[in-house]
């Protein structure tokens, strides 16, 4: 069990990925105003102290503890490292986004030292953005100067300031947005506010102040124990806990080839730069949240360096999962001008033979996310260097011409390895969205070739049947018109049309056709499973026999259908079978014609059915 402290934004954001699990966590908050919305969470409110917490973990059975508070929330760091090392319980920290500390700000250790710094410096109007509990602390300042507080606008916080003695005139309610205006119409000497991070809104704070000329006293932020693991984000978040805690997902995250090259291709640029290869690399993911890779390899060639990551997709069926990326950087410098980044692809690395995938055709298959990624990671570390550089970055994959075959990079026309890919950096396990994403480049390259019908179907088999079919019949289609929908047969469906398809084919097997024909445009059997009370209505209105209905009523698997309707019952069954399937298709489509042609086991196709498109 987990027990996450904080209903700050980090603790919603750590509620957040507890619920992902499925299972029962705890989750504590100081105020009972701290409700974080949960599925699977269980909320205990009220402050711990040691003795509580110690309690309430052994009660529990309390194997992971999640500091999710605010930085300055000192003494509840404190009680979690004093539990965690009595109960020998690891300890995951999110932490907060901090901007560089910025030189024109007066930096304080501490309230101690911020008094004095203000004192020093004669500041007489000071407005506080510190919040509602620094008044106490700064009770010594304020109560000698002219001191405004903002704080939160609720009787807690009103009753706080009251037991001080702070007078009520010179608080300041929040109102998001509102730093401004106080500072114009207070002119105050200075501002004083805590490193609160991007969430704590510091950056808007400061501006303000900044833009105004008025000198801004920062209280730096506590050190946190160094027994914890410090993450900055759900994907640190999630891999801490699948490492601490296996069992708590069900299944495990990963990264993407193209998060793993970035990772290589850094550590290759920075082993250059300070001549020591790193154990592992920090990369910015696209969602701004730094992760940390561990690096396979390291060789040191004069002015090359080759570093590799070995890939881990977690519990994602990832034909690429386990392969060794390669980052091979060779640097040199130049003489004027900006840095140069220049990405080529290597042995392993796919080559694009075909337009509609948004690359360039003769180029190698790196994505552009992938790209983006790893020309920002380099320019910023190479900003360490003091003369322009040109950075050639050369990419490759061991075995990565086997490890394509097994991908759909043949029939997008990508030769000669694998794509270096991924729009977020991180695997999803059994990523649905990643398949989807798949289908609908397949679509954009039969597009972009010229394909006028695009044909659907299940997988390799079904593609066998029906490209024999089409050509019997003289259609005789490109590879890449023939596209794979797995069981995702409503999104291929609106993707098709959405790429200006007008006439579609799909394929189907009787196991998903029945599926299909009761409403289930996901045929997943983990989403649907066969209905054989819809199979024996079916029968009943096509008018078959009694002993046929018995038999439908034992069968366990679709396709024994093929055995039991006569040959007289077969037609009119099938057929209303596959008018069901035509009637759910349609609600996917509107300016599209659809043919449906569903298959026998050997390949024969049982019924070809039709429907128009509603509209031109």
């Amino acid at each position: 069990m987990i027990l996450i402290f904080g209903g700050t934004t980090e603790g919603r954001i750590a509620v957040r990925v507890a619920d992902t699990s499925g299972r029962s966590f705890f989750y504590s908050t100081k105020s009972d105003r701290q409700v974080v919305d949960s599925t699977h969470g269980i909320r205990l409110c009220g402050a711990m102290d040691e003795a509580a917490m110690i309690k309430c973990c052994s009660e529990h059975d309390i194997r992971l503890l999640v500091d999710a508070a605010h930085p300055f929330a000192v003494r509840l760091h404190q009680t979690i490292a004093a539990v965690a090392e009595h109960l020998q319980l690891p300890v995951i920290r999110l932490e907060r986004q901090y901007p560089p500390r910025c030189p024109d700000f007066i930096w304080c250790e501490d309230y101690e030292d911020a008094m004095r710094r203000l004192e020093t410096s004669a500041i007489r109007r000071l407005l506080a953005l510190s919040g509602v509990n620094t008044i106490p602390l700064l009770k010594n300042y304020w109560s000698r100067h002219e001191c405004w507080f903002r704080i939160l606008d609720c009787e807690e916080s009103r009753r706080l300031a009251e037991r001080q003695g702070f007078p009520a005139e010179r608080l300041l309610f929040y109102r998001e947005g509102d730093e401004g205006k106080w500072m114009d119409v207070l002119h105050p000497d200075a501002i004083l506010t805590k490193e609160s991070g991007d969430t704590g809104f510091f950056r808007e704070k400061t501006e303000a102040a900044l833009q105004r000329n008025i000198p801004v006293y920062v209280i730096k932020r506590p050190r946190l124990p160094e027994s914890f693991a410090v993450v900055y984000g759900e994907e640190g978040l999630r891999k801490q806990i699948e490492r601490l805690l296996p069992e708590f997902f069900p299944l495990r995250s990963g990264y993407t080839t193209g998060a793993c090259a970035t990772a290589a291709a850094k550590a290759a640029l920075q082993t250059w730069l300070t001549k020591q290869p790193p154990a592992d690399c920090e990369i910015c993911l696209p969602s701004g949240e730094p992760v940390s890779l561990p690096i396979y390899s390291t060789v040191q060639e004069l002015d090359i360096v080759r570093c590799s990551v070995q890939k881990e997709a977690g519990d994602d069926p990832d034909v690429t999962n386990g392969c060794i990326l390669t980052a091979s950087v060779c640097v040199k410098e130049k003489k004027a001008g900006e840095t140069e980044i220049i990405l080529k692809g290597g042995k392993g690395i796919g080559r694009v033979t075909l337009p509609g995938l948004g690359l360039e055709v003769g180029g190698p298959a790196i994505n552009a996310t992938p790209r983006r990624m790893i020309i920002d990671e380099l320019s910023r570390l190479s900003q360490q260097y003091p003369s322009p550089l040109t950075i050639e970055v050369t990419l490759s994959v061991e075995n990565g011409e086997e490890i394509a075959l097994r991908t759909f990079n043949p029939k997008l026309g990508i030769v000669g390895g694998i794509s270096i890919i991924g729009t977020s950096g991180i695997v999803r396990p059994f990523s649905s969205e990643a398949f989807v994403a798949s289908i609908k480049k397949e679509i954009q390259v039969a597009k972009a070739i010229g394909c006028l019908q695009l044909v659907i179907n299940s997988g390799a088999k079904s593609e066998r049947y029906l490209k024999a079919y089409l050509e019997r019949k003289g259609l005789e289609l490109p590879p890449q018109a023939y596209v794979h929908y797995g069981n995702f047969i409503g999104e291929t469906l609106r993707m098709a049309e959405g790429e200006g398809f007008r006439h579609i084919i799909i394929g189907i097997m009787l196991g998903k056709a029945v599926k299909l024909a009761e409403g289930a445009l996901d045929t997943h059997s983990k989403k649907v499973a066969m209905n054989k009370d819809y199979l024996i209505r079916l029968a009943e209105e096509s008018d078959c026999s009694p002993s046929t209905i018995a038999a439908i009523r034992q069968i366990t698997l679709a396709r024994e259908l093929w055995e039991i309707l006569p040959a007289g019952e077969q037609a009119p069954f099938l057929d209303r079978l596959v008018d069901d399937c035509l009637k759910v298709c349609s609600s996917c489509l509107i300016y599209s014609k659809l043919t449906l042609l569903l298959l026998h086991e050997d390949g024969r196709v049982m019924v070809a059915a039709e429907s128009e498109p509603k509209m031109d």
